[in-house]
């Protein structure tokens, strides 16, 4: 399925996003891959040896980069079958100490620039698809755009959104394209530097302010990189419409459905538990 298809790939530096492409590289796909580290990019591109793939060191709220490098793309390949928005940043602080330009940029960067990677992509996926009868728009959310979590609001806001806008763009292409597969991804805890890079501001009362959340994180992170492309790939080549990564995003999935006011004590005491 995935033989010779032109796949963009933000984030291709390091975690999910060198996963997904060492994955599809392997199973014969075609990768434009983007990343701001430079050298996180340069890394992915010596592991996948002689396979066709582009790099292009950039920020993805950078928007005429963004363009450029998606248009780069299909002036390389000769077309463009899919999207995966998945480059993301995350803060930690309460919304009330949250500066507004970290708020923004969480929202820049997770958000705002899924907006612009679709929009760039969409018109090339279309004609992809309508050519060879598969495409893809690919949108990484997260648990936490299925649930709310303390000192996350701008993560929750940003993949929230994510959410929203990904779930909108299936109803409206099973309608126009249906051989655009949109698809929305939660992935529950990764093994990735997602935590490790979050800036830390502030905490509420209570916590202690030498907790190694990033450590926290890794203990209670029960899925690897490796495992999540997989999954995600089984979604695109399933043509689903959302994917859940891991036995803690399908807990999570349940517990908001069974208690959507009090699900975050029943979660928080199972993570509790977990430690």
């Amino acid at each position: 399925m995935f033989d010779n298809k032109v796949i963009a790939i933000t984030g291709a530096g390091s975690g999910i996003g060198r996963a997904l492409a060492l994955n599809l590289a392997g199973r014969g796909a075609v990768l434009a891959l983007a990343d701001k580290d430079a050298d996180g990019l340069a890394e992915t591109k010596r592991l996948l040896g002689n396979r066709a793939a582009s790099i292009t060191a950039l920020d993805v709220t950078d928007t005429a980069a963004l363009n450029a490098w998606v248009a780069g793309a299909v002036t390389d390949f000769g077309k463009l079958d899919g999207i995966i928005n998945n480059a993301g940043l995350s803060v930690v602080a309460p919304f009330a100490d949250c500066p507004e330009a970290d708020f923004d940029r969480v929202m820049n960067v997770n958000f705002s620039a899924v907006v612009a990677g679709c929009r760039a992509a969409l018109p090339h996926v279309r004609g992809a698809a309508a050519k060879d009868g598969i495409g893809w728009i690919v949108n990484i959310s997260s648990v936490f755009g299925m649930m709310g979590y303390p000192t996350q609001s701008a993560y929750n806001a940003s993949k929230y959104a994510v959410r929203g806008l990904t779930e909108a763009m299936a109803l409206e292409l099973a309608v126009t394209d249906p051989n655009v597969s949109v698809i929305r991804v939660h992935p529950g805890g990764i093994k990735t530097n997602v935590a490790k890079n979050s800036k830390q501001i502030a905490l509420l009362p209570g916590q202690d302010p030498n907790t190694d959340f990033a450590a926290e994180f890794e203990k209670n992170a029960p899925t690897t990189p490796e495992q999540a492309a997989e999954t995600i790939i089984t979604g695109m080549a399933k043509r689903s419409t959302r994917v859940l990564i891991g036995p803690d995003a399908r807990f999570i999935d349940w517990m908001v459905r069974l208690f959507p006011v009090s699900y975050f004590k029943v979660i928080g005491s199972f993570l509790g538990r977990r430690k």
